[in-house]
């Protein structure tokens, strides 16, 4: 029986010499154990050819950021125009990852420096990243985890995960749990299940997120039996990671119905790629895509600065200019919250483009998509509801079952009524330094 399209079916036989059944193609281990890792393979499957100057860069580069795409990723390139295929540049390797600008950073985002225990990334008071896995069915050449992913000597075992389900268990604070990885769908159904339960059972875990790709470079790995197993875990939330309009087929669409069907809220993660999607017209295309497919589309990411990613990057005003074509040109449950994923361990910091203009006492100065400048008048009978944390004697109905009081920190201090600090300091700031050293 013939495979889905031309070009994965001769992708299909070049694999395999016993033949390849329609039935093959859509198992995600026989695609899982025909991943190709060369690019002697590629040239093969795709009929192009690198030159020799080529192949000699692509070692190095392999050195270092190995290669692995599922054969259905790679039937989706186009091989006449391959170099500048969305798909492509997302699944082979490029010399230029080794250009390592001087402010990349191995770990841009501090997640080992911000774990409390194995696995465990605790950055946001109330949620922690839980990696549970450092494999996956594609390296994503985009990747801000290329220093981990691939790495089968740090691949997570029973004990690690349980160390990190341990400290979740004795940290009340907690309430949202997101699993990622590498994909935590490379994992067997049943080591999932384990791990969902195990963190179902904590009193304190209202809701579990699982980060994975799986929709879009392995869409098969989204099974009847895996979602029978995600079903008893509601309230459970997926997000995947579409970056071009290409990725979605039929069979990504199978996948995402799947998901859907079974009561799972769906969300996607675009990161902004240089070359890639760096356009208002395919952002529109793919955000409308993926909402016609009940995927709300969530962030659009600033690439992050890790080493081996800066011909990835573009300019934070090219991601401005994608909000202006979408706010206002498409409905806003469409429109992803634009973020830089602070270096340091800072966190998701949203930007937009300026829609307040001014602002006085009395009247707010602001512009619309249109460049329509209004106003917009504030209340005159508003009455400011000081706040002493004096609760009981609070007139607001604070009836909030389960509502727990946290301490406030950041920018939540300066507004505050109940907090005397003025002023926020950086750690090691000079001023501070000739203060303390003039006492």
């Amino acid at each position: 029986m013939s495979i889905y399209t031309p070009n994965q079916q001769e992708i299909a036989e070049k694999l395999s010499t016993k033949g390849v059944s329609r039935a093959d193609w859509k198992d995600w281990r026989w695609q899982l154990k025909h991943s190709i890792q060369s690019p002697a393979a590629v040239e093969r499957l795709l009929n192009i050819r690198f030159s020799a100057e080529e192949k000699i860069e692509l070692e190095r580069t392999l050195d270092r950021f190995p290669l692995s795409v599922t054969p259905y990723y790679l039937s989706l390139i186009n091989a006449v125009d391959y170099r500048n295929d969305p798909i492509f540049m997302q699944a082979f390797p490029s010399p230029r990852e080794l250009e390592i600008e001087r402010n990349d950073m191995a770990d841009p985002l501090h997640e080992d420096k911000d774990s409390p225990a194995p696995g465990i990334t605790h950055r946001y008071p109330d949620r922690v990243l839980f990696h549970i896995s450092n494999i996956c069915s594609m390296y994503c050449r985009h990747c801000t985890r290329k220093r981990k992913v691939g790495d089968v000597d740090s691949i997570p075992d029973r004990a690690s995960i349980m160390q990190g389900i341990d400290y979740i268990r004795q940290t009340p604070v907690i309430r949202d749990v997101l699993l990622s990885g590498g994909d935590p769908l490379m994992l067997s159904d049943d080591y999932l299940d384990w791990i969902l339960t195990e963190l179902e059972n904590i009193p304190h875990v209202q809701v579990i997120r699982i980060g994975t790709r799986m929709p879009v470079v392995l869409p098969y790995r989204i099974t009847p039996e895996l979602i029978a197993m995600l079903k008893k875990h509601h309230p459970l939330w997926v997000n995947t990671h579409f970056n071009h309009p290409r990725e979605i087929t039929a069979s990504s669409r199978a996948a995402l119905r799947l998901l859907a069907d079974a009561g799972i809220p769906l969300g996607n993660q675009t990161v902004l790629l240089a070359g890639i999607n760096d356009c208002p017209r395919i952002i529109k295309s793919l955000v409308q895509e993926l909402v016609a497919n009940r995927v709300r589309p969530y962030y659009l990411y600033q690439c992050d600065m890790a080493e081996g990613l800066a011909h990835f990057r573009t300019p934070v005003g090219k991601g401005i200019e994608i909000m202006e074509n979408l706010i206002g040109h498409t409905s806003g449950f469409a429109i992803p919250t634009y973020v830089v994923d602070a270096p340091g361990g800072g966190g998701k910091i949203p930007l937009t483009p300026n829609y307040l203009l001014s602002l006085s006492t009395n009247k707010v100065v602001l512009r619309n998509y249109e460049g329509v400048i209004t106003t917009y008048h504030e209340p005159e009978s508003y009455k400011a509801i000081f706040c002493d944390r004096k609760c009981d004697d609070c007139k607001l109905d604070l009836k909030l079952e389960g509502a727990e009081e946290c301490e406030a920190t950041g920018i939540v201090k300066l507004l505050s009524d109940y907090d005397e600090t003025i002023s926020l300091t950086p750690e090691n700031n000079s001023r501070m330094e000739r203060r303390n050293s003039d006492d």
